[in-house]
């Protein structure tokens, strides 16, 4: 390659002070992982705690797991370690349920909190499910809420005094651009709109300060930055001022005041935990709890740095060495205004991932035609960003994209 070298990509990985976490996790040989953006990396010490646990707290100590290892804590305890992470007191937070089922929820009491007003404001860009679970719980309620989207750049004049709710993404899964998520709660909150936040794609990737933008409630997923594998719980948020006003949408015995009481009406507890629902998931949560607490030895402000940094040498480097191959930046230039991801298009962009996997690189395509690279600073290495943009090149000098294998479409893309 010309320009930077890998000697250069060497020389900042000796001199990165985060260099030392890479260990941490289980990686394997002759793979760059570039998609930790939608699969977080095996830490070393989950294996470790999810075999004490099966062998010893389900196998020897059975039912009384629930009181002698605190499986009944479970959801307030890691709630509270992911607190941390997002700028939010210990009571604000519980690690229940999947990010959907959470944003339905937490949906349904903001609306009930803001009974006259019948507008939910996002944007057309976002995640998908969170779109689909806005259409469902206002055909569920029947009562005249509207979904309205709009551009991003449009978002400030649509939240006017109808408007009920903000609920946005804080980073754009595609592109990756970051949403001043300060600003936006700030402008909507001035129209008395209450704000929703996704910290799916952010959290763990870079310091969050809920309560400090006086966000009023947030969701977000385990297994990204956070690390807690496939299908890990997620969480949700809801700032202290309003968990006594803001009532559970699903009443659940886990919710309930007093749950071994068995008692045949619901009353909801006090706190966060009305809003839990069913059994805790003890293994899924297990496994988050060693991602979390992961990440809570780190410095996010010192993984903010490093992912500004791999997603400036990754949008230079394709630059510099694939420029003839038809490659489009879709990300933001300034890194200030992108979350740990970057992507690019190509009108062959799923068969050029393809290929890219089969050389030893992964990361992920997303329709209709983005290759999205997901930089998770704990464990991945400068010098894999060059080595992921040198076979970007050989896969399009040689076209190998362009085997018929490559392009036939999988179920997950």
């Amino acid at each position: 390659m010309h320009g930077l070298s890998r000697d250069d990509c060497e020389r900042l990985d000796r001199e990165d002070p985060l260099s030392v976490w890479r260990a941490r996790f289980e990686l394997p040989s002759g793979v760059i992982y570039l998609d930790g953006n939608s699969l977080g990396a095996l830490p070393v010490g989950t294996r470790q705690r999810l075999d004490e646990l099966v062998r010893v707290q389900w196998g020897e100590d059975l039912i009384r797991s629930w009181n002698g290892n605190d499986w009944i804590g479970m959801p307030r305890r890691i709630g509270a370690k992911i607190a941390r992470l997002i700028g939010a007191c210990d009571d604000e937070v519980v690690a229940a349920d999947s990010t959907s089922v959470n944003l339905f929820k937490l949906l349904a009491a903001a609306l009930r909190l803001r009974p006259g007003r019948k507008v939910i404001v996002s944007e057309r860009t976002n995640f998908p499910t969170d779109l689909y679970i806005i259409e469902g719980l206002i055909e569920l309620l029947g009562q005249g809420h509207e979904l309205r989207l709009v551009h991003a750049g449009e978002l400030c004049d649509a939240l006017d005094e109808t408007v009920a709710v903000l609920v946005l993404t804080q980073v754009d899964y595609r592109s990756g651009r970051l949403h001043d998520l300060a600003t936006l709660t700030r402008q909507a909150q001035a129209k008395g709109i209450l704000t929703l936040w996704d910290l799916s794609h952010s959290a763990g990737a870079m310091p969050i300060e809920l309560n400090a933008a006086g966000v009023d409630m947030a969701v977000g997923c385990g297994y990204k930055y956070l690390n807690g594998g496939p299908g890990a719980p997620a969480y949700l948020f809801i700032a202290r001022r309003h968990q006594r006003m803001a009532p559970p949408a699903i009443a659940g015995w886990m919710g309930h005041a007093v749950p071994f009481a068995f008692a045949p009406d619901y009353r909801p507890a006090a706190g966060i935990e009305r809003h839990l629902v069913g059994t805790p998931p003890v293994l899924g949560l297990a496994a988050l709890e060693v991602g979390v607490d992961l990440l809570l030895g780190a410095d996010l402000r010192l993984v903010r740095e490093k992912s500004r940094q791999l997603g400036d040498l990754c949008l230079r480097l394709v630059e510099q060495e694939c420029a003839a191959f038809g490659f489009e930046r879709a990300s933001p230039h300034d890194s200030a205004r992108r979350g740990s991801q970057v992507a690019v298009r190509h009108p062959q962009g799923y068969a050029i991932v393809q290929a890219l996997i089969a050389e030893g690189v992964i990361g992920d395509f997303r329709a209709p035609d983005l290759l999205r690279f997901g930089l998770a600073p704990l464990y991945l290495r400068y010098v894999d960003i060059w080595e992921a943009v040198a076979a970007l090149r050989r896969v399009m000098a040689s076209r190998s994209w362009d085997r018929p294998e490559f392009k036939r479409k999988a179920t997950v893309t």
